[in-house]
């Protein structure tokens, strides 16, 4: 894949976020609205720390790629200031320090300003040991600064493109909460619909459920401990045959998986039932293939492949579960050690924290399901503009509405499912 790309830039604490988004075709209506609604959902949930509720009130700006609300077909360039600089200026400074700028960030440290003190303490779950003998550094603060989750703005900004692209061309995707610190929802007592789900405290469908979730971040916060779970992001409306089975970097399972376990706090990813499909027997988890009806649609009885057949999109909903590691920065440091002594140190850097981001990982799983559905469906359908993307896919999904011709004995297919000349 690679028809569409994106990069993004920035520290946590430096002056902005960027993304860079290339491959969206032109005529694609898109404003800063738009993203504005992702953005805000990313910022939400029970259990978020204070940076993210009341600090930073992220915004994209459109600088490049689009004019008068419609795409280009030129790379999009996104911005999001972060707020939080204001307190930073000295400590993220871009340019080099004078001498009397660095005598006075020395000052600050000896006073006790935590922020302008070069960080040694490591913290267990972070990139901040591994990050740092890499790159030889000495003040993990040049770590932590790119590892931080903050970096998924830029991500979700991004998504926020691509979901545009999916929307006109039929293709949802949503997430939802599906589980925290063991607690998991009942698909039987899934009684929101989708914007109640999105206006409750943990965009959970199970309201039963999602009380005992919050009990349970709840005791957490108490004990200066942290949470995690299970975000469900479900796509819809995808054709059969994005991806593809003849190399193993074409499969789309594949790509899906790496886009979300890219996320830095997921540790697992499954399609479908996953796991438990291992615990059954195969009568029992492949789904049966119903026929296709009269709109050309081919039906199962179950998704338990959860919309994934041999790196393939079948035409059923894409189903992926993203396992969410409790934060690794506790209110309550665990007992660490020293980057530059290698000694015990009796807690670990903290500087602030959430309790839990299950919903907010959510939101940022959609974005990468995004980013690699619309590469998809930008290699499988092609177009420079929206309108030629648009056109190729009502004409693919005439075609496989049909089905092919039926082939003779020793002879291929051919393209279109055009049957041989009776001369041949």
């Amino acid at each position: 894949m690679g028809r569409l790309r994106f990069l993004t830039a920035g520290e946590s604490h430096g002056p902005a976020l960027a993304a860079t988004i290339e491959g969206v075709p032109a005529g694609l209506p898109l404003t800063a609205d738009e993203i504005a609604v992702d953005l805000a959902r990313r910022q939400r949930g029970y259990g978020r720390g204070a940076r993210s509720t009341s600090i930073e009130q992220d915004r994209a700006e459109i600088l490049a790629g689009v004019r008068h609300g419609l795409t280009l077909g030129s790379p999009i360039l996104l911005l999001i200031r972060n707020r939080d600089w204001a307190n930073w200026t000295r400590v993220m400074q871009v340019e080099p320090l004078s001498d009397e700028q660095a005598a006075d960030l020395a000052g600050l440290a000896e006073a006790g300003d935590k922020k302008a003190r070069p960080i040694t303490h490591l913290r267990a779950g972070h990139a901040d040991l591994a990050g740092a003998v890499k790159y030889g550094f000495g003040d993990v603060r040049n770590v932590l600064e790119r590892a931080s989750a903050r970096e998924t703005a830029a991500r979700v900004a991004a998504g926020a493109v691509a979901r545009a692209l999916l929307t006109k061309l039929g293709i949802d995707v949503w997430s939802y909460t599906a589980e925290v610190g063991g607690v998991a929802f009942d698909p039987r007592h899934a009684t929101r619909s989708r914007e109640e789900t999105e206006a409750s405290p943990l965009r959970c469908p199970d309201p039963d459920a999602e009380a005992r979730m919050i009990a349970w971040i709840d005791e957490a916060r108490a004990a200066g401990d942290t949470a995690g779970g299970v975000a469900e992001v479900i796509a819809t409306g995808l054709p059969i045959g994005l991806g593809s089975h003849v190399h193993w970097d074409r499969r789309l399972d594949a790509a899906l998986a790496g886009a979300v376990v890219s996320i830095p706090i997921v540790k697992g990813v499954e399609f479908g039932l996953g796991f438990e499909q291992t615990r059954r027997l195969g009568s029992a988890v492949m789904d049966v293939i119903e026929g296709r009806n009269a709109a050309g649609e081919w039906g199962r009885t179950t998704n338990n492949a959860g919309g994934l057949e041999g790196g393939i999109s079948n035409g059923q909903p894409i189903v992926i579960r993203a396992a969410v590691k409790p934060i690794s920065t506790l209110p309550r440091p665990l007992p660490s050690a020293d980057l530059v002594t290698g000694r015990p140190v009796e807690k670990g850097h903290y500087e602030r924290s959430d309790i839990c981001v299950v919903p907010a990982t959510g939101v940022v799983a959609e974005a990468m399901v995004c980013l690699t559905l619309a590469d998809a469906v930008l290699e499988k359908f092609g177009g420079d503009s929206l309108a030629e993307t648009l056109d190729n896919l009502a004409g693919y999904r005439e075609r496989i509405a049909v089905g092919p011709a039926p082939s003779r004995a020793g002879s291929a297919p051919r393209p279109g499912g055009a049957a041989p000349a009776e001369s041949e």
